[in-house]
């Protein structure tokens, strides 16, 4: 048995990094596979350069999402989840609202990160549509190809951070900022696993320094929560905590019902009235309300 990271995950192929730099190409025990990247697992060693996973050991955390019938793990191990959206084209809020709800029910802390600030006068109205998330408590980072690294690099130090985003946000212009020799790390780990037209990158696992990684993602365009409860989503949302349990209906939906506590607090700007919002979007589409 060897003990390793797993540091990239190209369908059902991992590529699991030892503690002494050693890098083997493996696959998991079984039909259906649980591995994210991240992970720190057991493998047999079945060849020079492979293996076979045999077990994962406990996680801190595992970034996820889920349909109806289905988890698929992200990135395990993780402490920050970074959001990437652009100043173009136009990102979606909803999206940004679900990263964070999952990030919360794992306890993770979470940046939102603006790319294209050169891009002045978009940059100024994506920063009023982010307005809501300041408010929550969220940091917004804004950045621009010439200066992508240094802004974010002290808030990545000592964290494991997860990257996503949708396509086109920018995402990986700040890999490439932060990380100069990432492109050609990506296509030497895609020949080593032999990974070619049959498999689809997931996830990157990228070391910043002895104490810091980033794991990079494909671009997200939907982000399920059906492995949430409705008091889940509830308390994902930050600001909403301290009036939850306040409301006069132990079952509120933060609707219409009379003496909502949510509702109060937006109306007295506690909390902004776009995120309780998305916050009823995003219940009636997992739990099927009308």
């Amino acid at each position: 048995m060897l003990a390793g990271q797993v540091i990239a995950a190209y369908g059902r192929h991992y590529l699991v990094e030892t503690g002494d730099g050693r890098q083997y190409a493996c696959f998991p025990r079984g039909k259906k596979s649980t591995v994210a990247c991240g992970d720190r697992v057991m493998f047999v060693r079945t060849a020079d350069k492979q293996g076979v996973i045999e077990a994962v050991e406990p996680r801190s955390t595992l970034f996820s999402r889920s349909a109806a019938h289905r988890q698929k793990p992200i990135a395990a191990n993780v402490s920050q989840l970074a959001i990437v959206v652009a100043a173009e084209p136009s990102f979606s809020e909803e999206l940004i609202n679900r990263c964070l709800v999952a990030a919360e029910y794992q306890n993770m802390h979470a940046l939102i990160l603006l790319s294209k600030r050169d891009l002045k006068e978009a940059a100024m109205a994506a920063l009023a549509r982010l307005e809501p998330y300041a408010q929550a408590g969220y940091r917004v980072i804004q950045l621009s190809a010439l200066e992508g690294a240094e802004a974010l690099r002290p808030r990545l130090a000592g964290q494991s951070t997860v990257l996503v985003g949708q396509s086109g946000m920018g995402k990986s212009t700040i890999i490439n900022a932060l990380l100069p020799d990432a492109r050609v790390a990506t296509r030497e780990i895609s020949a080593f696993l032999a990974s070619g037209r049959h498999t689809t990158t997931q996830a990157r696992l990228h070391r910043l320094d002895t104490a810091s990684t980033l794991i990079d993602c494909p671009g997200l365009q939907e982000f399920g929560l059906h492995h949430l409860s409705p008091q889940d989503i509830e308390a994902g949302f930050v600001e909403f905590r301290r009036f939850l349990g306040q409301c006069r209906f132990q079952n509120c939906r933060h609707l219409s019902e009379p003496s909502c506590a949510l509702v109060q607090a937006a109306a007295e700007g506690a909390i902004h009235p776009r995120r309780l919002d998305m916050f009823r979007r995003i219940s009636r589409a997992e739990t099927g309300q009308k």
